[in-house]
């Protein structure tokens, strides 16, 4: 068995509690559906982090409230570089899995589909490349 690295990320239009945890929510289920095999059980970890301007919310807490209890969550802020992206929630899911890494589907949602184009929602599985 491997952990393997799911990511995605979300935007939201506005810094409200609401929008936060819709937003994750909808992320994360798209992440479960776009890996029909993941289980939470399974989840060695998930950490959450949001730009800076995102702060009246906990991403953690819309994983809780999909009945993640059991899973390691941490929340963090992103790194404030000049001129990226406002208002995103990214996420990385550590997956204790069999399948290969070209085999996982990351999700990319919203404006959150700039940062990684070859992994949109209407993209499937992806190559590794090779080092």
């Amino acid at each position: 068995m491997f952990v393997r690295g799911i990511r995605g990320a979300t935007t939201v239009q506005q810094d409200t509690p609401e929008e936060i945890l819709t937003a994750t929510r909808q992320l994360l289920h798209e992440i479960n559906k776009s890996n029909p095999t993941l289980n939470p059980a399974d989840l060695a970890g998930v950490l959450f982090t949001v730009t800076n301007d995102l702060k009246t919310a906990f991403p953690a807490q819309a994983a809780r409230q999909m009945g993640w209890d059991l899973v390691p969550l941490m929340c963090a802020q992103e790194i404030p570089v000049p001129n990226s992206l406002k208002r995103c929630i990214r996420v990385l899911l550590l997956w204790n899995t069999e399948l290969a890494q070209n085999e996982i589907t990351h999700v990319y949602l919203g404006e959150a589909a700039s940062l990684r184009p070859e992994f949109t929602q209407t993209t499937t599985k992806k190559e590794v490349p090779k080092c």
